[in-house]
C-alpha cells in the first residue's frame, strides 16, 4: 500500500491510497487516456470517477426483495396513466424481422 500526504491549510492528513494494476486492451487504455485529457485529469483519477459513477449508478437501481415489492411495481406501472397499448406479438416479430433482414446486405 501506498500512502500520500497531504498539505492543507498548516495541517497533514495522511490518505490512504491503494496502489493497482489494470490489465484492459492497449485500445481500451488509449481511449480512457483520450477521454481523461479531454476533461483536465489523469488517467487515474479519471478510473477514479468512472468506478465511483458505477457504483453509485447500482446503489440508485431498486431491487425488489419481495414478490410484493413485485406486484406493487406492475401495479403502480397500470395505473401510471401512461398512454399507448402494447403492439401484439405478430408485430413484434415483424419488427425483429425487419431489423435482422435490413442489416443484410445483397452481396
Amino acid at each position: 500500500m501506498c500512502y500520500t500526504y497531504i498539505r492543507h491549510c498548516r495541517k497533514s492528513w495522511t490518505v490512504s491510497m491503494a496502489r493497482i494494476q489494470l490489465v484492459m486492451p492497449d485500445e481500451d487504455r488509449d481511449r480512457f487516456i483520450h477521454e481523461a485529457r479531454r476533461e483536465g485529469i489523469s488517467l487515474s483519477e479519471w478510473l477514479r470517477l468512472a468506478a465511483r459513477e458505477r457504483v453509485e449508478r447500482r446503489r440508485q437501481l431498486a431491487r425488489f426483495a419481495t414478490v410484493d415489492e413485485v406486484a406493487n411495481f406492475f401495479t403502480r406501472c397500470d395505473q401510471s396513466g401512461e398512454p399507448g397499448v402494447e403492439p401484439d406479438w405478430a408485430e413484434h416479430l415483424e419488427v425483429i424481422r425487419g431489423s435482422r433482414e435490413g442489416g443484410v446486405s445483397g452481396t
